[in-house]
């Protein structure tokens, strides 16, 4: 039955995902080093909570950004094709109404070299103007004025 359902979605255009609590209980009880071969050996690239996520990101058309700072990390989620001005907007309308540039980098750059510092230095962080299209996983620092 589920085989039919995950056809008759995609016959629709609709994306969908199978989901096996079974499997879901046995990854769960495996260490982080053994959840890779574990899940190749099913066919899959990740756990089911994961796969639903993107399914659901993809129906809803959003996308998520993240601003960093010494204290904290947050996620904003916005719609695909959000600029970075109306991106600002999601954190305060004043960095909307001052915005000026977003300083940003694209997570995997962030991940590899591990804090914006050495990003920088490696030059990985771009400056972006007001229509700049965030795109998922972006780190945004907004510059504003008063």
């Amino acid at each position: 039955k589920a085989r039919a359902a995950a056809d008759l979605a995609a016959g629709l255009g609709f994306p969908w995902e199978i989901i096996c609590a079974d499997l879901e209980l046995q990854l769960s009880e495996l260490s982080e080093e053994d959840r890779p071969a574990f899940l190749a050996e099913y066919g899959l690239d990740a756990a089911a909570r994961e796969r639903l996520i993107s399914v659901a990101y993809s129906l809803l058309d959003i996308v998520t950004f993240f601003t960093v700072n010494e204290n904290e990390a947050r996620a904003w989620t916005v719609p695909r094709g959000t600029t970075a001005r109306q991106a600002a907007g999601k954190i305060h309308s004043d960095m909307e109404k001052g915005f000026v540039r977003a300083e940003t980098i694209a997570f995997s750059d962030y991940e590899a070299f591990g804090n914006l510092h050495d990003a920088h230095k490696a030059n990985k962080v771009r400056l972006e103007g007001k229509d700049y299209v965030v795109q998922d996983g972006d780190i945004l620092q907004i510059r504003f004025t008063h």
